[in-house]
Order: C-alpha cells, then structure tokens, then sequence
C-alpha cells in the first residue's frame, strides 16, 4: 500500500510539472538490485538496463546449462544470461534476456514499472527530436564502454550502453558497440519490435528480430 502511495505520488508530481528532466528516485528490484531513474518528457524511465535473474513473484528465471547453449528448437524459451555467462558483465550492462521472458506475466520489472511497448519507445524518441537527436542525448557520453567515442552527450541521463546480444543460435556478440532494447510489442509470431543503438554509424532505429534472442531491458513506469 505505501509503495503504491508513492508511486502515485511520483506520478502526480510529473503531471503537474514539478519534477525536470534529470529528477532522480530510485527502484529496487526483486533480487536486491537499485537503480536510478529518470524522467524525459511525461516518461518515468530506469537510467540502468535491467539486472534481475527473478520475476516480481520470486520465482527464478530460467538460464541454459551452458551460456552458449542453441535454443532455437526451445518452444517459447524464457532465459536469462550474462553477457558470455560472466556475471561482471551483467554488472556494468545488465543481463539479456528472451522476448518470452520479457513478457512472461510474473513481471520482470519491479511492482509499478513494465516492459515498455514498440509505442512509448516512439515516444521517448519523438520527444527528444527524432531518431538522430535522441541517439546523442540518450548514448553514454564518453567511452567508457563504447568501442568508439562520438557525440553522445547524454543530457537525459538514460545512459544507454552497448550490452550487445545473445544470438538464438548461442554466441553472443556486439558489446561496446550496440545496444539492443527489447520493447513488449509483437510483431509476428516469430518476432518483436526492439530499439538498436549502434555506433558505426550512429544510429538509433526500431527492427525487428527473433523473440529468441536475449537483448536488454529498460523498464518504465507504469502510469495509472
């Protein structure tokens, strides 16, 4: 009842204007995990990609035996990973996760906050201008973790990271170069919208792909 009471009002203080872009609380998850948040716009999203190896309810979700194990011929696979099974990655990235996963409806985010759909992505990104500005103003703003340095300015604080991706078939690949979001929307059996930040060149664009691949998560706020 009292994180419900917060969430609402959190919520009413966006909608009235008293809180700015780069106003900050912070949510945990399930397994202990905080992170901070942001607001852009009217949108209440997690400045960090999503960490948790559990859903809302406790249960654990599932992992393959071996981190490069193929799981194409897996009906509806609900897996979880590491970047390359080694769990420092999922520490600075967070973890990639199966769109199966992702929509499972024990919840992968924390209590008041969801996978965001294919349409509050388009949001996020034509409130800050478009595919070409939003790239700059949501990218890391150094290299740190990108491969290589560019504009990024990342004055929304969203710091988005290059987390790469875990392939159906069971390599991983392009971390510090690409960041791959999933988002709940559906876009045919076999596939799901998701958004890709990639540097070479920078670009930032909605695709679709395999429901079987583990990409990153940001979770949004849930209005009510």
């Amino acid at each position: 009842m009292r994180k419900n009471r917060v969430i609402f009002i959190f919520m009413l203080l966006l909608s009235f204007g008293f809180l700015s872009v780069h106003a900050q609380v912070t949510i945990k998850d399930i397994d202990g995990n905080v992170y901070k948040t942001i607001t852009i716009g009217k949108q209440v999203w997690m400045a960090e990609n999503l960490k948790t190896t559990k859903y809302r309810n406790g249960e654990e979700i599932g992992t393959t035996g071996t981190a490069s194990q193929d799981i194409r011929l897996t009906v509806f696979p609900k897996y979880q990973w590491a970047y390359n099974g080694k769990e420092s990655n999922s520490d600075i990235y967070g973890r990639l996760y199966t769109w199966y996963a992702t929509t499972d409806n024990r919840g992968v985010c924390p209590l008041g906050w969801h996978v965001p759909t294919d349409a509050e992505w388009s949001t996020l990104v034509t409130f800050l201008g478009g595919e070409t500005m939003a790239y700059g103003k949501l990218k890391e703003s150094d290299e740190i973790h990108w491969l290589k340095y560019d504009t990024g300015t990342n004055e929304t604080g969203f710091t988005a990271l290059p987390g790469g991706l875990r392939n159906s078939r069971g390599p991983f690949d392009d971390l510090g170069t690409t960041g791959y979001w999933w988002s709940s929307s559906e876009g045919g059996t076999s596939e799901a919208w998701c958004q890709i930040m990639n540097n070479t060149p920078g670009s930032l664009n909605r695709n679709l792909f395999l429901k079987r691949n583990g990409f990153s998560i940001r979770c949004i706020m849930t209005t009510y």
